[in-house]
């Protein structure tokens, strides 16, 4: 049951072959099991079971609530949760229960939803590989399938297995693993350069970023306020477009999002290729790029190509600059930000009574990590009197063109965009840490971070395993608020490539210290 895509389950409570509790007995079962992949920092079992109680009367009196009610998803430690602590997998946050619920995990809850927990990330969802987090990184559960283990049997030569566990990519590694685990059907990540659809590639799952303005941000602690957007990890992109059409809409608390009303997002089948014409950037084919993203992203194209659709290449020129560009405006307005958080109102605060200005010194060096500390000074930097006009303005102008690039290509006749979602597999968390993090995100965002400056939807759908048994993701960009549209190619795609389903069923015989010799049977994978 728990392999299930969103529907499939959905279906089934509702002709009864399982309960709400049943369900969340079980996703709560194997969330236990799984505890050393650390993809929650907070399990709200209570919340769920009493959530589901409340389902379970709803299906018996006929009353269900639509394709969510009973449905077990998690949401990242980012997203304010009433009455369940919030994060943000920081000591500056620590502590901090806030008094109302995100728009977004409003409209789940309305929807009859059971909330899980609060997924594992980067600190402030700064980082790229959920590594940075206070409560310690999160570990992909590709290290511990069938098909990844075999690969690196022939390989490892008696060397320790457990030190090449791998990262899920960041920073919405928690809630990336928590679907790809299946302890939930559903999660919801934040995207501001890349952190829903990083580990979603990393990790096989789907990861949507919607438009920018789409879905309320309203209640997800800030980032980049002018790029941030609330992410969806599914097993499948019909469940993707199911939770988009819940979230979707106008938020009066969110003067960002859409006036007008949305519509269900129903994917329909698309019967005539013909009429589609895929792009294929040629800037995004880097150096850096590994030759078997490189060869699926070419088979991609020519799967598209086979079936009729256009396939062509297109040019976006000023790609090469949104790395530097992103930094200069992702910091400053980081720097924004992170103001709030002095120890006055919520949140951490120092010991020191000094003064005022040594309290706010101390409580923000104590409730930081390095990497946040980092960007603040960066910001600070950017944002000078002196340093103003060739930093920040420049990077909004640079921005603009960025974003002129994708104009001129959709408005070129391509419909959508084809491109890598990362440039390699997931590594090894001891290859990772080799780098700092500024690097680290630079390269791990590369084909990324361009969209969310341009407010485009974009999804990675997993294509095929690695040489290495391990999850590859291609990425697909769509013109801003043609969120169907994408959607729809994207389902196509997925049905054609028939993605693997990962196999844990030897997880129980490599862990069994950290299970202490229980039996995954709960999850059937056939």
């Amino acid at each position: 049951m728990l392999g299930r895509t969103l529907r499939e389950v959905s279906a089934a409570l509702k002709q009864g072959q399982v309960t709400p509790t049943e369900l969340c007995q079980r996703c709560l079962s194997l969330i236990k099991k799984t505890k050393f992949l650390n993809a929650y920092i907070t399990v709200s079992e209570e919340v769920a079971l009493k959530q589901a109680e409340e389902s379970e009367k709803r299906y018996k009196k006929g009353h269900s609530l639509g394709d969510l009610d009973g449905i077990p998803v998690a949401v990242k430690d980012n997203f304010s949760t009433a009455g369940i602590e919030t994060t943000c997998a920081s000591n500056m946050l620590k502590g901090y229960v806030p008094p109302y619920n995100a728009t977004v995990v409003q409209k789940l809850l309305d929807q009859g939803a059971l909330l899980m927990g609060k997924t594992n990330l980067d600190e402030f969802a700064m980082g790229s590989g959920s590594t940075d987090g206070i409560f310690g990184p999160v570990k992909n559960p590709w290290s511990y399938s069938k098909q990844y283990r075999e690969k690196r049997k022939q390989k490892s030569h008696g060397k320790n297995e457990d030190s090449h566990w791998l990262i899920t990519g960041g920073s919405s590694g928690g809630s990336a693993a928590a679907v790809s685990a299946f302890t939930c059907f559903a999660a919801l990540g934040s995207d501001t350069g890349g952190s829903t659809r990083n580990p979603a590639a990393h990790c096989g799952v789907v990861g949507l970023k919607p438009s920018y303005g789409l879905v309320s941000r309203h209640g997800l602690i800030p980032l980049v306020n002018s790029m941030d957007v609330p992410g969806i990890l599914t097993r499948c992109v019909d469940d993707a477009a199911i939770v988009l059409g819940i979230l979707a809409g106008h938020d009066p608390k969110d003067s960002t999002t859409i006036q007008d009303p949305v519509k269900p997002f129903t994917l329909p089948s698309l019967t005539d290729m013909s009429k589609l014409c895929i792009g294929i950037p040629k800037e995004y084919l880097t150096p850096e790029l590994s030759s078997e993203v490189q060869s699926l992203w070419s088979k991609a194209a020519n799967l598209f190509e086979s079936e009729g659709a256009k396939v062509i290449e297109v040019s976006l020129p000023h790609t090469s600059y949104s790395i530097v560009c992103y930094h200069v405006l992702c910091t400053s307005e980081v720097a924004s930000n992170m103001a709030r958080f002095d120890g006055l109102e919520y949140g951490h605060r120092c010991d020191i009574d000094v003064s005022t200005e040594a309290m706010y010194a101390a409580t923000r060096r104590e409730g930081f990590n390095d990497v946040v500390r980092g960007r603040i000074l960066s910001g600070n930097f950017f944002l000078l009197k002196e340093n103003y006009e060739n930093y920040f303005v420049k990077a909004q102008k640079v921005r603009r063109l960025i974003a002129r690039d994708f104009v001129n290509v959709f408005n070129s006749g391509v419909d959508v965009l084809l491109t890598p979602t990362t440039l390699s597999e997931a590594v090894p968390h001891t290859e990772f840490i080799r780098e700092d993090n500024r690097t680290r995100s630079a390269q791990d965002d590369l084909f990324t971070q361009a969209v969310n400056m341009a407010g485009l939807p974009a999804v990675s759908v997993p294509m095929a395993l690695s040489s290495q048994g391990l999850p590859i993701g291609l990425q697909f960009i769509g013109r801003a608020f043609c969120d169907q549209q994408l959607l729809t190619v994207a389902k196509w795609f997925e049905k054609q490539v028939q993605f693997p389903v990962i196999q844990l069923q030897e997880l129980m015989d490599d862990c069994s210290s950290v299970f202490e010799n229980e039996k995954l049977a709960s999850v059937s994978l056939k």
